[in-house]
C-alpha cells in the first residue's frame, strides 16, 4: 500500500547505495557476494592480514553487560582510546575528553548538528561522500576549498582558512582524504592545526583512515593544550582496527565539548551497544594496536602500488595520495565513470563515481564525470590478476 502523502520528507540515499542498488538490478546479486568484485566499497579485510594481529573471535559477557550503557561510553574503553592517542601520538588528553559513538558518521552529525548557527564551514570540493548529505539536511552555511587537479586535489591551510568574508570558521576534513588520498602529515598538518584549531576558528578531522598511511598520522600530535582549542578528531574501529560491523566510533575534543556531546546522547541515543564497546576495548590492547600500527600501513601500501603501476600502463591518470585504500584515477579520452560502471556490472564489478564525491554536485556538469574511486580495501592479494583482467576488459570495451 502506498499513502498519497507522506508525513516523512523523501531523502535519496548516499550516491555509493545508488550505485550499488543499479549494480544489483543488473548483476542480480548484492555487492560483496562471493560472486562480485567490491572495488566501490569502503571497508577493510575483516581476516587477519599478514603480520597483524588476529581478530578476536568471543567477548565474556555478564549481567551487569546487559545494562544501560553510559551516555559518554563505558570508561574502560574512553581509557582505552585515550590511552590509545597518548601512546602513539603523545597526545595529552584523558578519558574525559573521549566520547564514544555508534561508529563515525554519528559523531559527524552531532558534531554539526550542535554547532552553533554563525559558524561557517569550509570544505574541499572533492571530499567524502555522506558530508554532502550530512550539510545539507542540517542546513550548515559553507563554501567550498577548490580541490581539483589543478592543486592535485591538495588545498593548502590558507586556501582552507579563507579570506576572512566569516567571522567564525569550522574547517571540515578528512585525513588520510576519502576519495583521494591524499594525506597531511608533519608540518603541514601541525600548521593546519595551529592555525585553524583556536579562536575564532575550529577544525574537524575526520581520521577514520588514521592507520593507512606509513606512518599513521593523527592531528592530536600537534595539540598542546585541547581544552583550549577548537580542534575536533573523529575515529572509528571501522579501517584500521578492521571491525566495520560493531560500529564504534568516538570524539576527541575538549571537555567542555564532550559534555555536551554526553548531554546529547543522555536523551537522543541512549549510550552505545556494551557488548561492542566491549569488543572495541579487546581491539585497543596494545599487544594489537603495536602489530596493527605496522602491519595495517604496509599491508596497504603494497597493495596500492600494485594497483597504481598498472592502472598508470592502462593509461589512467593516477591522482592517488599515499593514504586510505583507494586510488583516486582519471579515465582516457571521454569515458565516464558512469559509462565504465555500466561496462563493469555484468561482470560483477563497480566503482564510486567521483561526481558522488563532487561537493558541489554538479552531476553531468561535474569536473569530477571522469573520475573514479577504486577500492582495494576488501581485496585479498590473490583476487589481484582476476581484477586486472575484468578492468581492463571493461576500459578496452
Amino acid at each position: 500500500m502506498t499513502l498519497k502523502s507522506s508525513f516523512l520528507t523523501h531523502v535519496p540515499p548516499m550516491g555509493i547505495y545508488e550505485t550499488l542498488y543499479a549494480f544489483q538490478n543488473v548483476f542480480g546479486t548484492a555487492m560483496g557476494e562471493p560472486s562480485t568484485h567490491p572495488w566501490s566499497q569502503g571497508f577493510p579485510l575483516t581476516t587477519q592480514i599478514p603480520g597483524g594481529p588476529a581478530m578476536p573471535e568471543q567477548i565474556q559477557l555478564d549481567s551487569t553487560d546487559l545494562k544501560y550503557p553510559k551516555a559518554w561510553g563505558q570508561p574502560e574503553l574512553r581509557e582505552a582510546i585515550a590511552g590509545y592517542y597518548k601512546h602513539y601520538y603523545g597526545a595529552k588528553i584523558d578519558a574525559e575528553n573521549v566520547m564514544v559513538f555508534a561508529g563515525g558518521r554519528p559523531g559527524l552529525i552531532a558534531l554539526l548538528l550542535f554547532l552553533q548557527q554563525d559558524i561557517h564551514i569550509r570544505i574541499a570540493s572533492t571530499e567524502y561522500t555522506p558530508y554532502w548529505d550530512m550539510l545539507r539536511l542540517l542546513k550548515r552555511d559553507y563554501s567550498l576549498v577548490e580541490s581539483g587537479e589543478a592543486n592535485c586535489f591538495y588545498p593548502s591551510t590558507q586556501d582552507y582558512l579563507g579570506d576572512g568574508k566569516h567571522a567564525k570558521n569550522l574547517i571540515m576534513l578528512s585525513n588520510p582524504c576519502n576519495p583521494t588520498g591524499i594525506t597531511r602529515h608533519g608540518d603541514d598538518l601541525k600548521s593546519l592545526v595551529q592555525n585553524a584549531s583556536f579562536g575564532s576558528n575550529g577544525l574537524l578531522v575526520d581520521e577514520a583512515y588514521e592507520l593507512f598511511h606509513e606512518p599513521p598520522v593523527s592531528a592530536l600530535a600537534h595539540i598542546k593544550n585541547i581544552d583550549e582549542s577548537n580542534l575536533f578528531v573523529c575515529g572509528a574501529a571501522t579501517k584500521g582496527l578492521q571491525a566495520p560491523g560493531i560500529r564504534i566510533g568516538w570524539v576527541v575534543a575538549a571537555k567542555q565539548h564532550i559534555e555536551i556531546l554526553g548531554n546529547f546522547s543522555s536523551f537522543g541515543m541512549g549510550g552505545i551497544s556494551r557488548p561492542s564497546q566491549l569488543y572495541a576495548v579487546d581491539l585497543l590492547k596494545r599487544e594489537r594496536t603495536d602489530l596493527s600500527q605496522k602491519a595495517i600501513p604496509k599491508f596497504y601500501a603494497n597493495q596500492r602500488n600494485r594497483y597504481g603501476e598498472v592502472f598508470a600502463d592502462l593509461g589512467l591518470e593516477l591522482y592517488s595520495g599515499d593514504g586510505g585504500f583507494y586510488h583516486w584515477c582519471k579515465l582516457p579520452e571521454n569515458l565516464t565513470a558512469s559509462e565504465l560502471n555500466e561496462r563493469l556490472f555484468p561482470h560483477g564489478a563497480a566503482i564510486l563515481k567521483g561526481t558522488d564525491c563532487d561537493m558541489a554536485r554538479l552531476g553531468d556538469q561535474s569536473t569530477l564525470k571522469q573520475f573514479f574511486r577504486f577500492s582495494f580495501g576488501p581485496l585479498m592479494p590473490d583476487s589481484f590478476e582476476e581484477d586486472i583482467r575484468i578492468f581492463k576488459m571493461a576500459l578496452n570495451q
